[in-house]
């Protein structure tokens, strides 16, 4: 068996994922014996663990993405993750709700910021929003999941709003960067395994 063969096997291990799933993706890595595998592996376990974030937040913001990305494998991942590490069903559908309802915010606002139109801004956006107002997770850290949906899906316009709302909650910057971090590592691992 070649190296990468064996990286590739540990990382699915991990994963919980069957030794013998391979993706397009992942063939191409493992028949080229790319260095990036170790990359690849190493990467996705530091999203497991932070300095800012619990284990469990590290956890929730990945099945909140993973969710996000429509990720199957890394969804059942990071929700055993989750209850690993304490979370409740109540923390868990919340990440999921979460990951659902910025898809809806991130299209219609990144389209009023592209139009630049006052008149849609006038306009009332009639999405329902009630689960932002008393979140299971706490407001700071459901601002921490929308945050990092919204980097994902690359609504400027949300990813400011999102920050300001976490910085007059007084979240350090090292954690919202942080936690942004985790969710483009979740982001790339899902571009290998899916």
């Amino acid at each position: 068996m070649s190296e990468s063969t064996d990286t590739i096997n540990e990382f699915l291990q991990s994963l919980g994922v069957d030794t013998n799933y391979r993706t397009a993706s992942l063939s191409l890595l493992e028949n080229g014996e790319s260095r990036y595998l170790r990359d690849l592996k190493l990467n996705f376990t530091s999203t497991l663990t932070s300095e800012q974030l619990s284990t469990k937040e590290c956890a929730l913001l990945g099945l909140s993405v993973a969710v996000n990305n429509n990720n199957l494998p890394l969804t059942n991942f990071y929700t055993k993750y989750a209850t690993e590490q304490g979370a409740t069903t109540e923390d868990i559908a919340e990440a999921a709700a979460c990951a659902s309802l910025l898809a809806s915010n991130n299209v219609f606002y990144r389209f009023r910021h592209f139009t630049r139109k006052d008149k849609y801004n006038q306009i009332p956006a009639r999405i329902r929003m009630q689960i932002m107002m008393k979140p299971v997770t706490g407001k700071e850290f459901f601002e921490l999941m929308s945050l990092t949906i919204s980097a994902v899906n690359g609504c400027e316009m949300c990813v400011n709003a999102h920050e300001d709302s976490l910085i007059k909650l007084g979240t350090t910057e090292e954690r919202i960067f942080d936690a942004v971090r985790i969710a483009s590592l979740v982001t790339a691992t899902g571009k290998i395994v899916f």
